[in-house]
């Protein structure tokens, strides 16, 4: 398990365009060194003359513990609403104040195993290091990853680079098979005699990666997409229904018990929902 999280203020390196993504450098101290795949930040958005009340929270891409800035960790950004907007437009030696590494990581085998690891568009920033921390233990990495078009795909020919194996798919076919990656996943998994999946991106894909999972009897690992206010569990904005080791379903905090929950786990068909059966869940009175 990783160390408790900090707040520093990071000194922004570099900020690199990556098809419809930008990619930040940032100086990290105390976060870096013990960052572990899946985990995140929380970035303090519009500087201190800002109505931007809320943090924003990005999955840690990669980290380098030690170099010539110590250590260092890229994020992974889409810019849309004006927070995001506003971090893709910072420039080198701007800072920006970050909290982490927060949430629980991926859990990593202890044995050599065969994996795959999947990631839908800017999603797939996470397995990058997860790829490289599964090879390490010489466990084999068959990767796909799909977007809409090819512009939103990422990183796929670093991905490429520690992976035995990659499979790219767009939605448009504009690169790679046309197609989503639930598409191609069978013909990996058969090929790689695959042991666990790990899956990272928009829910929808995530549902169904973990529908697939089930049905084949392979174990998988999903990075829930929920949206964070707070980032350390106090507001309760990223709740969903989580079914625990005794068979109850609970409303879990995705940013402190998650955002890495077994996909067999998460009743995804009711996110968003409290379903009747959830422990605590309100009863509603039968008039007489």
């Amino acid at each position: 398990m990783s160390g408790r999280p900090i707040q520093v203020t990071g000194e922004i390196l570099d900020v690199n365009r990556s098809g419809s993504y930008y990619v930040i450098s940032v100086t990290a101290p105390g976060i870096s060194e013990i960052a572990e795949p899946g985990q995140f930040v929380t970035v303090g958005m519009g500087g201190d003359e800002t109505s931007m009340v809320l943090r924003r929270a990005f999955a840690i891409h990669r980290v380098q513990s030690r170099g010539v800035y110590g250590g260092t960790l890229d994020l992974v950004i889409s810019p849309g609403g004006k927070g995001t907007t506003w971090l893709s437009k910072r420039r080198r030696h701007d800072t920006v104040s970050l909290v982490g590494p927060l949430g629980k990581p991926f859990t990593l085998p202890t044995q050599s195993v065969s994996c795959v690891l999947i990631g839908g568009g800017y999603g797939s920033a996470p397995l990058f290091l997860l790829a490289e921390k599964l090879r390490e233990r010489g466990c084999r990495v068959d990767s796909i990853i799909g977007a809409s078009t090819e512009e939103k795909l990422f990183g796929a020919l670093d991905l490429k680079r520690v992976s035995t194996s990659l499979v790219l798919t767009t939605d448009d076919g504009s690169l790679g098979v046309k197609g989503r990656v639930t598409d191609v996943l069978e013909g990996v998994v058969t090929a790689g005699k695959t042991d666990i999946i790990y899956a990272c991106g928009p829910m929808s894909m995530l549902a169904n990666v973990a529908e697939f999972a089930v049905t084949h009897r392979i174990f998988s690992q999903c990075s829930v997409e929920e949206s964070m206010a707070c980032g350390i569990g106090v507001c309760m904005t990223c709740v969903l229904p989580i079914i625990g080791d005794d068979s109850v379903t609970r409303m879990v905090r995705s940013c402190v018990e998650g955002p890495i929950f077994r996909g067999d786990r998460v009743r995804w068909a009711d996110i968003g929902t409290v379903p009747p059966d959830t422990y605590g869940a309100p009863v509603e009175e039968v008039s007489t």
